[in-house]
């Protein structure tokens, strides 16, 4: 099923399209929470912690791979708007020999690192066996992380987010099963955990690439479309470049803060370990609704139609609010019970950190919504540099005032910086779009008359 932005209803086109990218998201989230779930409450804290520190590493490292191909996703996008299928699948060759090479740099680079990686983590004596297991084991899973991100944004490049999705759910079954078996019936711990989540992507992305190639013909490129073209790649590598500094600034703050967090004991670690699970389960809907926005903002600068972008920002806008607010209001008042899920009750220090972590980022998530859906924007108007902009803007101050005051006024300020972080960049991203609107899509409306017809 493909889906054509440059027609239609918008509200329905975004929320048929996003719903696949949201539960795809969701079943992530739900593998992540199982891992979580069963080292927490059968492991103990300090492998919670380990995992946990883990887990922002290697956001940081898929988020590299995610990026580039989000990026090369905005190019499919485009060609598609524009009816280029020839153009397109020649751009789908280029990128995956990109993509490819940096993944399997990225394996190589992550295991050479490892003793580097621990020290600039500050990982505790206690959690440093746990987490170097978890991490020997879950680098090799790099592969399959490229595997599945590339086609499902080839995919998504022609509006077709459910195939993704139902992959992603065997993925999720498998790792859940998995994680049963390995940690609690065969007891093979952290390793256990991690092999669980290596062997559910690699059906996912096997799966994924089998079914893109033999299944849909109309993506599948020959001989022909199999050769270097330096102005096309030079577009792909741009936006995906682009894309991929931006996650990446993203994450690399945010394993910053994990870091300064470590420093604060295991309990802190631990409380933080599950608060991010509960955070990234709870605005995971605003995220991939706004991933979803890019391609509908992508298809249409291809069609040459700015008018249809400015009225679907305003309903994404609308949309994204009304969301964030109903789960702002439910962080705030089961914070405690949804902790509980990662944390045994009798540990009370690190329910309580969990808890303060919560209530003071959660009732800000609609700013994380709004940024969520400026980098979208941008990232569909190839417009990426400035999404990386904001995400400096964002994580910067995140940084800044945690470092500078978290150690004299305790850990709240840690938890304090992420909403004001994420505040500053909103108005500084939405000042940004009224110009970039008057300078890129003004011209745009002018020239779409004008714009060949490639399919005549």
């Amino acid at each position: 099923m493909q889906c054509n932005f440059t027609t239609g209803s918008i509200s329905r086109s975004l929320i048929l399209f996003s719903l696949p990218l949201i539960c795809g998201n969701l079943l992530q989230q739900c593998y992540n929470i199982v891992d979580t779930w069963i080292v927490g409450r059968y492991l103990g804290k300090i492998p919670l912690a380990a995992v946990g520190s883990a887990f922002a590493l290697m956001v940081l490292i898929g988020s590299l791979l995610i990026g580039l191909c989000m990026g090369a996703g905005v190019v499919f996008s485009q060609l598609y708007g524009e009816r280029h299928a020839e153009r397109m699948k020649q751009a789908i060759c280029n990128a995956f020999a990109l993509i490819a090479f940096v993944s399997l740099l990225l394996l190589i680079l992550s295991y050479a690192a490892l003793p580097l990686i621990t020290t600039l983590m500050q990982i505790p004596a206690a959690a440093l066996d746990a987490f170097t297991t978890y991490l020997k084991i879950i680098f090799l899973g790099i592969p399959f992380l490229f595997l599945y991100n590339f086609f499902a944004a080839v995919l998504r490049g022609v509006g077709n987010s459910l195939a993704p999705l139902l992959f992603l759910l065997l993925s999720t079954l498998t790792n859940i099963g998995l994680d049963f078996l390995l940690v609690l019936v065969l007891h093979q711990g952290v390793g256990g955990a991690a092999a669980a989540t290596v062997i559910a992507q690699g059906l996912s992305a096997i799966g994924l690439a089998l079914y893109t190639c033999f299944c849909l013909p109309e993506l599948r490129p020959d001989r022909s479309h199999m050769r270097l073209d330096l102005a096309l790649l030079g577009r792909i590598f741009s936006v995906s470049m682009l894309t991929s500094i931006q996650q990446s600034i993203m994450n690399f703050g945010i394993l910053m803060v994990q870091s300064l967090v470590n420093s604060f004991g295991i309990a802190a670690m631990a409380a933080f370990a599950a608060g991010v699970k509960i955070d990234a389960f709870a605005y995971a809907p605003a995220q991939d609704f706004a991933n979803g926005f890019s391609t509908f903002a992508a298809q249409n600068v291809g069609a040459r139609k700015p008018d249809r972008i400015r009225q679907g920002l305003r309903t994404a806008t609308l949309l994204s609010l009304g969301f964030c607010l109903i789960v702002s209001v439910l962080v705030f008042f089961f914070a405690r019970p949804l902790l509980t899920l990662f944390i045994h009750p009798s540990e009370s220090e690190t329910l309580q950190i969990g808890v303060q972590y919560l209530r003071m980022e959660g009732i800000f998530y609609g700013g994380i919504g709004i940024l969520f859906l400026l980098y979208a924007t941008y990232r569909g108007l190839e417009q990426a540099g400035m999404s990386i902009v904001l995400t400096i803007i964002s994580l910067g101050l995140r940084v800044l005032i945690s470092y500078s005051f978290a150690p004299t006024f305790g850990i709240w300020v840690i938890w304090l910086s992420i909403p004001i972080g994420w505040l500053i960049a909103d108005a500084v991203g939405i000042f940004g779009l009224r110009r970039l609107f008057q300078t890129k899509l003004t011209p745009l409306a002018k020239s779409a008359q004008e714009m060949p017809d490639p399919s005549e």
